[in-house]
């Protein structure tokens, strides 16, 4: 009798001590992903876009004032409305992965827009130009969009509202310091900056991949599941991000270029910066799933413009001819 008392409370006290070393595994994994990996990679991802900025890219939107505003309203204005809408026709079992979709919505074109806008054949200047503007404007967007989302799709007591003043400093500091670090960088030596755009941006792309995978993996258990919910709305938000781009520019006949560049610039977001926001602001893996799924589509969907838009210039090649 004693024999099997005793193994019981060894067994009993050996499942306890491996559940407390799991338990503080996992939290030790998810600390450095949120605190120390998460914080890092968006750092280093700004600082490769200011790196590549010069003060004439703020002013350029004198140059291009109708470009310039159709564009920070696509990307400000248009891109949470329409995905306020879609969460509205496409309700989720998870509010948590709504307000994910909504945290991306309030987030800017990345780095990640520029390229694509590039090797689309777009106007990088003005890519350049509204991923820049629309980053300074997050500041004030990102705590107002975010604390109507949490409000609208979370029940009382579920969640806590983001400070907007905390907020906003918070937001300076992830975003805009870095930014404005790469520019002086930038100003003051020039050639290494331009040596150093290159492998800045490779490494800003294995980042993002490395972002994505350790916000899926987080929650992998529940992955497909929350696909299944979010994938249809942000694969809607995002093909009719693209859309709204590009004919909103050629109603206001825009050149080609400046079209693809604007959908490009409405389509393809900042999802880093999403899911830092949700991963260290909000303290809520869930809701960097949405970002994260977002991210995946708009790389397949971006994948499909470059393609069109070579195969659009190779066509005119050869009519030239």
């Amino acid at each position: 009798m004693l024999v099997h008392m005793f193994n019981f409370t060894y067994i009993c006290g050996v499942n306890c001590l491996t559940a407390r070393v799991q338990t503080k595994t996992i939290t030790m994994e998810t600390n450095f992903i949120t605190e120390l990996l998460l914080p890092l990679s968006l750092g280093i991802i700004m600082l490769g876009m200011g790196l590549s900025l010069v003060p004439n890219d703020f002013k350029r939107i004198a140059l291009y004032p109708k470009a310039a505003a159709i564009g920070i309203v696509n990307q400000i204005i248009i891109l949470p409305l329409i995905g306020f809408l879609l969460l509205m026709l496409i309700p989720m079992r998870n509010p948590e992965l709504a307000v994910g979709i909504m945290i991306l919505a309030a987030c800017p074109g990345g780095p990640t827009s520029n390229l694509i806008s590039h090797i689309s054949r777009g106007d990088t200047a003005l890519s350049i130009t509204l991923t820049a503007i629309s980053s300074m404007a997050v500041v004030f967007t990102i705590p107002l969009i975010v604390n109507l989302a949490m409000r609208h799709f979370l029940q009382a007591g579920e969640y806590v509202p983001l400070p907007i003043f905390d907020t906003m400093i918070k937001v300076i500091i992830i975003t805009l310091v870095p930014v404005g670090i790469g520019m002086l960088i930038r100003s003051k030596a020039p050639k290494f900056s331009d040596k150093m755009n290159r492998p800045v941006k490779v490494m800003s792309g294995i980042l993002l991949i490395v972002i994505i995978l350790a916000a899926i993996l987080n929650d992998k258990e529940n992955f497909f599941n929350f696909f299944a919910q979010a994938g249809p709305v942000a694969l809607a938000l995002n093909v009719a991000m693209l859309l709204v781009g590009y004919f909103s520019a050629r109603i206001f006949s825009l050149k080609i270029s400046q079209s693809i560049t604007i959908s490009i610039e409405s389509g393809i977001q900042n999802g880093t910066l999403g899911i830092a926001i949700a991963a260290t602001l909000l303290h809520n893996p869930t809701m960097t799933i949405s970002p994260a799924i977002y991210s995946l589509i708009m790389f397949g969907t971006a994948g499909l413009i470059i393609a069109w838009m070579n195969l659009k210039v190779k066509g005119s090649k050869v009519v030239a001819r």
